[in-house]
């Protein structure tokens, strides 16, 4: 089996836990919006576009940062995480960039015991 599939496999392992728990397939949208919720450590009922558009943001930053692109630098007076960015992000293929963050939503979930 080679990396491709094995993180192809994981990431359905990933799918149907999100499954048992939501009772749906998440996108990846989805996913990153959960992760940015997490990170943020407030959940609210309605967040504006701009705050889900703000979520996002937050995680693929956390994502990232757990391989050194990314660094919390601290917290808004309003709690939101703010980061900076440490070293350039790898140009890549798109089905590769897709790939490179799944890898990475996988280890946040790893990381948190998910």
């Amino acid at each position: 089996m080679n990396v491709q599939d094995d993180l192809q496999v994981r990431w359905w392992n990933l799918e149907a836990k999100l499954v048992e728990r939501f009772g749906k397939k998440p996108d990846m949208e989805t996913i990153l919006f959960l992760i940015g919720i997490q990170e943020l450590g407030e959940v609210k009922e309605k967040f504006s576009k701009e705050q889900k558009q703000d979520l996002m943001h937050v995680a693929v930053c956390s994502l990232l940062a757990q391989s050194g692109y990314y660094e919390l630098e601290g917290r808004d007076r309003d709690g939101w995480p703010h980061f900076r960015q440490l070293k350039d992000l790898p140009i890549l293929p798109p089905n590769e960039q897709e790939l490179f963050l799944k890898d990475h939503v996988l280890l946040y979930f790893d990381k948190n015991e998910f």
